[in-house]
């Protein structure tokens, strides 16, 4: 006989719609079945701890709650603290042989141990501009994947899993294991950065776009193999620093057009002077006009001296963040690229706007060519769409494969070392309520 799963709110037993609804948020039901042995019996009597919100509660044979043991204890290798998973209370439970307190207890802390494996440790407030949502929690339910840990008798192998594909993560952990405990500022570095792997999807996808913002470096990177990389440019630290967001390119727009912020046209003056003095403006790319009510619009026209370079890569997003081209390609050869509006200017830009036209099934190369050379603007539409990760590592494997640190431009590594050293925080947001701030311009300044 198959019952459905059931969840424990504040220790009694009920069903209930999975964690990603008690959230608030919107998603599908996840069908889920198991079998009768995996549920306990009734537990509306059990105490847990004061943090514990919720947990799918299944039955935990004694070998497989000494096997989630062993996990707690090896979990620092992962940069996670073993005591957050209340080892003491689960080997005392243990020792007491199988009831209903031991289900409740190694579900609820398989449930930890999932969330911030699959999802993150650091609480959503703590992820500063953090723009990005997780797909895991939707492909991986915590419910699903206790359930497989259980009835394959293999706990260690089903959290294992849960780990981001991406060869740095690995690199990170092997860089913790080489680091003398004594050294605590760079294990504590080495952990923030494993963290923020597990923020991403666990599979970045085949091929894909890849921005580090501290490092000012653009990665293509197909099958995890970086196939070219590019140097960038991104905002200055304090508004307009690059917020970090999952995007996708749905278009790549050759010789675009600049419309002028009314900051400019109207607060520095731009349109005065461009209806003002019409051989200016030609000489100087812009187009301006006067609506009937007034209100003035002028549009930079494509040329190389637009402020957008000669492309920039479509990614619709609400902060109106993208990759583009610039005219002041000489700032690619400074230390300190942090200079833009918010936007990431690259280097080469044709060489990737043209690359990703292809890859994407846009065009071929004789029409990429033909279309960057044209001067005219043109969007050509990708029938094959490529994410773009705008991250923010401040350790990670160079572009030459190297561990390296990055300075931290925007100081968003100490939130997420105090979100360590304070308790866990269970059933975290999926969601940032923090303010989307919205890049009004890229001016190419130095």
């Amino acid at each position: 006989m198959i019952k459905s799963l059931r969840l424990l709110w504040l220790g009694s037993l009920a069903t209930a719609a999975l964690p990603l609804a008690a959230q608030g948020l919107q998603s599908a039901p996840v069908q889920q079945s198991v079998p009768e042995a995996i549920i306990p019996p009734a537990v509306s009597q059990l105490t847990l701890p004061p943090e514990a919100r919720y947990a799918e509660v299944m039955h935990w044979p004694v070998a497989e709650a000494r096997s989630l043991l062993l996990a707690i204890d090896a979990i620092g290798a992962e940069g996670l603290d073993p005591q957050d998973y209340k080892p003491d209370g689960l080997a005392a439970a243990i020792e007491a042989g199988e009831s209903a307190e031991l289900d409740a207890l190694a579900s609820q802390v398989f449930t930890w141990l999932v969330e911030d494996l699959r999802d993150g440790r650091t609480p959503m407030e703590a992820r500063t501009q953090w723009f990005v949502v997780d797909p895991d929690p939707d492909l991986m339910p915590t419910g699903q994947v206790m359930a497989d840990a259980l009835l394959g008798g293999d706990i260690v192998g089903a959290l294992a899993k849960l780990h981001p594909t991406n060869p740095d993560y690995a690199l990170l952990r092997d860089e913790l294991a080489r680091t003398p405990a004594a050294n605590r500022q760079r294990r504590a570095l080495i952990r923030i950065n494993m963290d923020r792997w597990r923020w991403l999807a666990r599979e970045l996808g085949g091929q894909y776009l890849l921005t580090n913002v501290p490092e000012f470096q653009l990665r293509l990177t197909v099958n995890n193999q970086n196939i070219r990389t590019y140097r960038t440019i991104v905002g200055k630290p304090g508004r307009t620093a690059t917020p970090q967001l999952a995007e996708t390119v749905e278009g790549v727009i050759f010789n675009p057009t600049w419309t002028v912020p009314q900051s400019i046209v109207k607060g520095e003056g731009l349109g005065a002077r461009v209806l003002g003095n019409p051989s200016w403006a030609r000489a100087n790319g812009y187009r301006g006009t006067r609506a009937s009510n007034g209100f003035v619009t002028v549009v930079q026209q494509p040329g190389p001296n637009n402020s957008l370079g000669m492309m920039k890569l479509d990614m619709p997003n609400p902060h109106a963040i993208f990759l583009h081209d610039t005219p002041a390609r000489n700032l690619f050869g400074t230390q300190n690229r942090a200079l833009s509006h918010g936007c990431i200017r690259t280097e080469r830009a044709l060489e990737l706007a043209m690359t990703v036209a292809i890859l994407g099934q846009g065009a071929t190369r004789e029409e990429a060519v033909a279309i960057s050379t044209s001067g005219t603007y043109t969007r050509v539409p990708v029938k094959k769409s490529m994410p773009v990760y705008i991250t923010y590592f401040t350790m990670a494997s160079d572009i030459d494969k190297n561990m390296r640190t990055f300075n931290d431009i925007y100081g968003r590594d100490a939130p997420v070392l105090a979100s360590f050293n304070a308790p866990r925080v269970g059933n975290r947001a999926r969601v940032t309520t923090e303010e989307v701030i919205e890049i009004v311009d890229d001016l190419q300044t130095s």
